[in-house]
């Protein structure tokens, strides 16, 4: 997807593409929006927001730490595992997206898009390509690798627990009998990690210095107003229940302090028409049933409403207060279900609605397969990507032309071969072939090497472990499979809208075969 074809197509120049709104600027590689399907914004009234890594984009290193000690320290005092666990530390930067982790077996993998695999773990061991056939290619039926036997690394929420999970399988192995087998380990690291959801362990330590786990990005306030000042509606659907969407937006809408600290008001409300929090994604997009309430921005009071429609209060009750200054336009509420969203919005059509997320299954899947809302995934993994595939080019380059040298020599080999077999030749024809075949094999062999080695270096720039997240060798990883069925638009963070025309007409690429890549017009 972001590979050769993304990058040749401009003609051996980085790619760029001229901002209609900056008047001729260069929007740089690795912020530039990618497009999968046709979208024409002028089409769009609606654009809607994930809030959780995707406006808000947490800093690794600090908020997956903090994630993971708060599930160690569940994992021991509230489970009953070893102290042991308590010295273990982090590596923030081990995992990625697109993993899948085998519960039953303890192994972690990575596939393509045809799910094979690619790349294997048990814990932190890597398998032998002999293992890895033994274990998931020699059955007479596929496995799927779907739940309830696998659980899938799609979101950035899943990194600290995929690598807790590694170190358990390590543990476990070492030390049998200390702790469960391999599933019951992995339902109890998803156990731990609910627990500091729902007790409040995360959301709490972010709320007191949201600086040091979020990222900034002043850009956010200049894309809300240009989509608003283009006409065009802008909501919030995110899980997050309303105290901490508060404290989180007001971060990012820069409504700092003098001391530095954060001023809790509702500024920021100014630039949505909706806010739905408390949204229980992905169910919010399949149950019609759920329950909405208004919520009352100061107190955070949740109120009844039908349907959105607020309903009059019983007994005695202060009236509803709008904080100073804010628009009545800007409403608030909790629950709900994208039945009341459209209402609420007077969307006459699914096909208007564009909505930004971070999670393929939370966020996109569902609003692209179930609505045929718009979407658009924010891969914050890929700005370093793209940027890498373009330092890489000549490396990437001298790939293909070892790939193509070593599937000549091994065609000529073959064709030796089976010459020497099936054909009548006299004693000098034959040991000139078999004189020619030697220096072949051992020209395959040195080929062999030196593209393996290649392959190998290419593999680690991107990441020592896993390698390129789109691919997978040759092939598009899983996840990328994913990110091109369901996401209409990709990009690196949400502010990228920023750098394009609300009204810009976003197109795919061509699209090309096998047989069509060596006869590609100029």
């Amino acid at each position: 997807m972001i590979g050769d074809r993304a990058l040749q197509s401009h003609g051996g120049e980085k790619p760029h593409v001229w901002s209609s709104l900056g008047g001729g600027c260069k929007i740089d590689i690795g912020k530039q929006i990618f497009c999968n399907r046709s979208l024409n914004m002028r089409n769009i009234v609606a654009v809607g927001f994930d809030m959780d890594y995707t406006l808000a984009q947490y800093k690794p290193e600090t908020f997956e730490s903090l994630a993971y000690e708060g599930t160690v320290k569940k994992l021991v005092y509230d489970l009953g595992y070893p102290q042991e666990l308590l010295e273990w530390t982090f590596d923030w930067k081990y995992m990625v997206r697109g993993l899948v982790l085998d519960k039953k077996r303890g192994n972690i993998l990575k596939m393509d898009r045809h799910k094979y695999v690619k790349v294997a773990y048990h814990g932190f061991r890597e398998l032998s390509k002999e293992d890895k056939v033994g274990i998931y290619g020699n059955t007479l039926i596929r496995d799927t690798f779907d739940e309830p036997d696998y659980a899938l690394i799609d979101t950035l929420f899943s990194l600290a627990e995929a690598y807790m999970f590694a170190q358990l399988v390590d543990f476990r192995d070492k030390n049998p009998g200390k702790v469960p087998d391999y599933s019951h380990m992995y339902k109890d690291v998803r156990a731990a990690v609910d627990l500091c959801h729902r007790d409040g362990t995360l959301k709490q330590m972010v709320a007191k210095d949201p600086n040091r786990y979020i990222n900034e990005d002043t850009s956010i306030v200049p894309m809300l107003k240009m989509l608003r000042n283009s006409g065009r509606s802008t909501f919030l659907v995110t899980n997050s229940l309303w105290d901490y969407t508060n404290i989180v937006m007001n971060f990012l809408c820069a409504s700092h302090t003098m001391d530095g600290g954060i001023n809790c008001n509702f500024d920021w409300l100014q630039y949505f028409d909706v806010i739905i929090t408390g949204s229980a994604k992905p169910g919010f997009f399949l149950d019609n049933r759920a329950n909405i309430f208004e919520v009352e921005p100061m107190s955070g009071m949740l109120l009844n409403t039908d349907n959105g429609t607020p309903m009059p209060r019983v007994g005695n009750t202060a009236p509803k207060v709008l904080p100073k200054g804010l628009s009545k336009r800007c409403r608030v509420f909790q629950g709900g279900c994208v039945g009341h969203l459209h209402k609420l919005l007077s969307v006459e059509s699914s096909s208007q609605v564009l909505y930004v997320g971070d999670h393929i299954y939370g966020d996109i899947l569902r609003s692209k397969k179930v609505l045929g809302w718009r979407t658009m995934l924010v891969v914050p993994e890929l700005e370093r990507e793209v940027e890498l595939l373009w330092e890489l080019r000549d490396k990437r380059k001298q790939l293909r032309l070892l790939r193509n040298e070593r599937d000549l020599v091994e065609d000529q080999v073959h064709h030796l071969k089976w010459s020497l077999k099936f054909e009548r030749l006299c004693d000098d024809e034959k040991q000139n072939m078999i004189s020619d075949l030697g220096e072949l094999e051992s020209r395959r062999y040195q080929v062999r090497l030196a593209h393996q080695q290649a392959q190998r270096d290419c593999h680690q720039k991107f990441h020592r472990i896993w390698g390129q997240l789109m691919k997978t060798g040759y092939q598009n990883s899983r996840f990328a499979h994913q990110v091109e069925r369901f996401a209409c638009l990709y990009t690196s963070q949400v502010s990228n809208l920023s750098l394009y025309s609300p009204d810009k007409y976003y197109r795919p690429s061509e699209d090309f075969m096998p047989h069509e890549f060596h006869i590609l017009p100029l």
